[in-house]
């Protein structure tokens, strides 16, 4: 026997028809199942008024996370990706991709300031060029004015990525 999955439309409906309380007790009971409905709702119920706070301790936790990288190479790739990780969840509980790009350019500094720069390890440069591509994707489907200055702070990364890793060239990744 299995359980017949309902669209997202028809769901709605449903939930518009009920009381506040069984609406309440549905979203206790879904929180209780998975880690992740537990810090989305939470999210939503104390940090989502003050979005820019939020980006910030989000930048302040993932710091913290790159200075803690180990010095081997295989070890600082696991780290990254759980970094981003922690990022990809963040962001989509904020839902808003001005955030995910000002993040993903953090991410990147972060990089640079903390990864070896020296590095023959594709896999850790995967990481940075993957996140470099994302934020170009990301701020090519911005508003004019944002995009304006989005690329301001992506292009001066552009030119930091290049000082410092050899193997780097920003004219791949141009505007």
């Amino acid at each position: 026997m299995s359980i017949t999955v309902y669209g997202l439309q028809q769901i709605k409906k449903e939930v518009q028809h009920l009381s506040q309380e069984q609406l309440a007790e549905l979203c206790l009971r879904l929180v209780r199942y998975k880690k992740e409905n537990k810090e989305l709702l939470a999210y939503l119920l104390f940090e989502a008024n003050n979005e820019n706070n939020f980006v910030e301790s989000i930048k302040a936790e993932a710091g913290f996370m790159f200075s803690q990288l180990p010095a081997q190479s295989y070890f600082t790739a696991k780290g990254l990706r759980k970094i981003l990780k922690m990022l990809t969840k963040y962001t989509k509980f904020i839902g808003s991709k001005p955030s995910e790009i000002e993040l993903l350019i953090n991410f990147c500094q972060n990089f640079l300031q903390y990864v070896i720069r020296q590095t023959s390890y594709k896999p850790i440069r995967l990481i940075l060029i993957r996140q470099i591509e994302k934020v170009k994707t990301s701020i090519s489907k911005l508003h004019e004015d944002l995009q304006f200055d989005y690329s301001q702070d992506y292009n001066k990364l552009l030119e930091d990525a290049e000082g410092k890793l050899p193997w780097f060239n920003k004219k791949s990744y141009l505007l």
